[in-house]
């Protein structure tokens, strides 16, 4: 009898314990609840500015609120072009819009904000990177437009698997990071699916791997609507791929150009930022 019980007991225990093992985990993944106070009409924007779908938002060392969106729209009624970038004070008052007719600009799609508080775009519809300076002057271009004058100017096809990479141009580019030393990966997602890697004076690396969105340095003041995993996320395999953040493998890594160009550093001027 003794021993009946002493069995009972054992598999009693056996279970208990087997159940910790799988339900701890469970209780241990849950994400911490994120505190936050809705706050309506917060942006104060012109009467005569409007908001499209705001596709990518950043802030910068002051707390300046940048919303990329798609709004400004103009052209036909489908392919239009849509993208307006706007700078908003902490309190949400209006500042002023950046890039106001900018060549680069078609379609929105993300904004960040670096260590320096440059102001970084990425235009999916132009396939292009825009640097900007604090000041909102253009700093740096990468990528190249399909010119209104070409033949064969057209919307890019979605083809499976994805093309390779164009020497010279991106092809629905998607998202912009940086690294400690100041090398910019730009996700080259939609159409090419690769990384380009490019170093801080604008000079082409390197290119890898099948990337939709990047996220390689802790980046607090950053958001869009673009989903980012560490490294890059994937959406030709539906999943996330961890690459080291200074190489790559050199079998799947390239050796075509980005097509990556640089302006001149703009002159001084004593335009200030109006503070609330």
């Amino acid at each position: 009898m003794r021993g009946e019980v002493a069995r009972h007991n054992h598999v009693k225990r056996s279970i208990f314990v087997l159940f910790f093992f799988v339900v701890a985990p469970l209780f241990a993944q849950q994400p911490p609840e994120i505190r936050f106070h809705s706050v309506p009409d917060f942006l104060k924007l012109p009467p005569d500015l409007h908001l499209g779908e705001a596709t990518g938002v950043a802030v910068n060392s002051k707390g300046h609120i940048f919303v990329f969106s798609r709004g400004n729209s103009t052209g036909p009624a489908y392919g239009a072009s849509a993208a307006q970038l706007l700078e908003f004070a902490p309190d949400g008052k209006f500042l002023r819009e950046i890039g106001h007719h900018l060549y680069a600009w078609s379609f929105a799609h993300t904004v960040k904000v670096d260590k320096d508080d440059n102001i970084w775009v990425t235009d999916k519809g132009s396939d292009r990177v825009i640097k900007f300076n604090p000041e909102g002057r253009v700093v740096m271009v990468f990528g190249r437009k399909q010119e209104a004058s070409d033949e064969g100017t057209e919307p890019l096809k979605h083809v499976k698997p994805p093309l390779p990479p164009a020497d010279g141009m991106f092809r629905q580019v998607t998202d912009v990071a940086w690294d400690a030393a100041g090398n910019i990966y730009i996700a080259d997602g939609y159409i090419n699916s690769r990384i380009t890697k490019i170093d801080k004076d604008g000079n082409w690396l390197k290119s890898w791997g099948a990337p939709w969105a990047i996220c390689i340095t802790p980046a607090p003041n950053q958001s869009s609507t673009t989903p980012t995993a560490s490294l890059a996320a994937s959406t030709n395999s539906l999943s996330t791929e961890k690459f080291s953040a200074c190489s790559a493998n050199p079998a799947s890594s390239s050796d075509n150009s980005a097509g990556s160009t640089k302006s001149p550093a703009p002159p001084k001027t004593n335009f200030t930022l109006q503070k609330s």
